[in-house]
């Protein structure tokens, strides 16, 4: 079956797989929040993504292979309900943006700035630091080569808008401009969005309503 990133709560992951990477989909917890399984073809060392909710679900989904790492995009509780029992079983590195770390239930083992790399066995994700949603919101970017680029965008970018910024005027402009700037301007088109709720999306979908999200101002 070709992946389309449709994932409902209490159904399966849906399975996308790259020449070095195997991306999983899992939709959990009462919030609908996405968690991502990252897993290197040639190691086969994991990293999720947000260890939202539902920890039976997501260690289910990771089997008995190996996950070193544990990325929070940001500090909002749905993201992270289920980090502590997941960070028990596996005993994976945490990581986070230093000014949204603080809030999670457990200390980090690494604090990640914008431009910074994260590995995941033979691959290589650059952190996006995206500011607004929460002032250390970050996206994961993971660039394939032929098989494409594949961004990861917590809640600062969905389809049809940014994240949320609770109609503060700085806030919005804040991370407007940054996903404009450190993400649109940058990529291609054919760049798959991977959001921390709901369906996925691809840039060239989104770019021609970015005038719309700028005037309306969410």
């Amino acid at each position: 079956m070709t992946y389309t990133g449709d994932v409902q709560v209490g159904g399966p992951a849906d399975v996308r797989e790259l020449p070095a990477l195997t991306i999983s989909k899992l939709a959990v917890g009462p919030y609908d929040n996405n968690a991502y399984l990252l897993r290197c073809t040639e190691t086969g060392e994991g990293l999720l993504i947000d260890a939202a909710a539902d920890s039976d679900r997501l260690l289910a989904l990771m089997g008995d292979q190996p996950v070193g790492t544990i990325v929070t995009t940001h500090q909002h509780g749905d993201h992270w309900q289920a980090l502590e029992q997941v960070a028990k079983v596996t005993g994976a590195r945490l990581v986070a943006h230093p000014l949204d770390a603080p809030a999670l239930p457990l200390p980090v083992h690494r604090t990640v700035e914008h431009g910074d790399t994260i590995t995941v066995g033979e691959a290589t994700l650059e952190v996006i630091h995206l500011r607004g949603h929460t002032p250390g919101s970050i996206a994961l970017l993971y660039d394939g080569g032929e098989a494409g680029h594949h961004l990861f965008t917590g809640d600062s970018l969905f389809p049809g808008g940014v994240g949320n910024t609770n109609k503060d005027p700085e806030r919005f402009d804040q991370l407007f401009n940054d996903v404009v700037e450190r993400i649109f301007d940058r990529l291609p088109d054919e760049t798959w969005v991977y959001p921390g709720h709901g369906k996925d999306t691809t840039l060239g979908v989104e770019r021609p309503a970015l005038p719309e999200w700028r005037a309306r101002g969410w």
